[in-house]
């Protein structure tokens, strides 16, 4: 079951008809307090959430679903205004797990969950084993990575690089913190070392090197 938040009935009940012809079972809620209501009957196993909606907002819902023990682990994908760098930005650091920028097309949506529901169950069965972000996954007990499915051939230090920035998602790691962590020393000057690594890391992941982000003057941050 997928629950749809969506104030307005056009997108909703467009957004529930496409995901119950391909295959799915959906629910439409064009409010909060109608949705939690659902939810404490109903655990559903991926969540859409607008962020503008009537009384409770969507950034007000996400805290709440995060800061529950029972719904925590729900799979949730926003979906903003189009422009809202900042909705998406607030929306990725609260939890969510991938959002959609309005106007959408349905088979994109279709395709975002399809994607969201495979890194969500891939996850759980060996949960303490792979770290997801994106298209990269990390298998520590193989201590292998893939991008795509694909198995990426990484040195020792890239790979604790890419470990440290993937179970860190959107916190910037400074060069210090870095060189420390993964190298075991702290000398003025040697941070060189870490842009190095980063720079080969992300040429060896692809385009999925554009999830490691340079936050300037201070050290990355892995971004979802």
């Amino acid at each position: 079951m997928i629950f749809c938040v969506e104030d307005d009935s056009n997108i909703r009940e467009l957004v529930v008809y496409t995901l119950e012809s391909t295959g799915f079972k959906a629910r439409g809620f064009e409010e909060g307090k109608s949705f939690l209501e659902a939810l404490a009957l109903e655990t559903p196993e991926l969540i859409l959430l607008d962020i503008m909606l009537p009384g409770m907002d969507g950034m007000e819902l996400l805290r709440k679903l995060k800061g529950s023990a029972k719904t925590r682990e729900i799979p949730v994908i926003m979906v903003t205004a189009k422009g809202a760098e900042y909705d998406k930005v607030m929306g990725l650091d609260a939890g969510a797990d991938d959002y959609v920028t309005k106007p959408f097309g349905m088979m994109e949506l279709v395709s975002r969950v399809k994607a969201v529901l495979r890194r969500s169950n891939r996850e759980h069965p060996h949960k303490d084993n792979t770290i997801v972000v994106g298209e990269i996954e990390i298998d520590t007990k193989k201590h292998e990575v893939t991008v795509a499915g694909e198995v990426i051939n990484l040195t020792l230090k890239e790979y604790e690089l890419l470990k440290r920035l993937m179970k860190n998602t959107n916190i910037v790691l400074t060069r210090d913190q870095l060189l420390e962590d993964i190298w075991g020393y702290d000398f003025d000057g040697e941070t060189r070392t870490v842009d190095v690594h980063v720079r080969t890391l992300r040429q060896k992941l692809g385009s999925a090197g554009e999830h490691i982000e340079t936050v300037r003057g201070v050290g990355y941050r892995m971004g979802q």
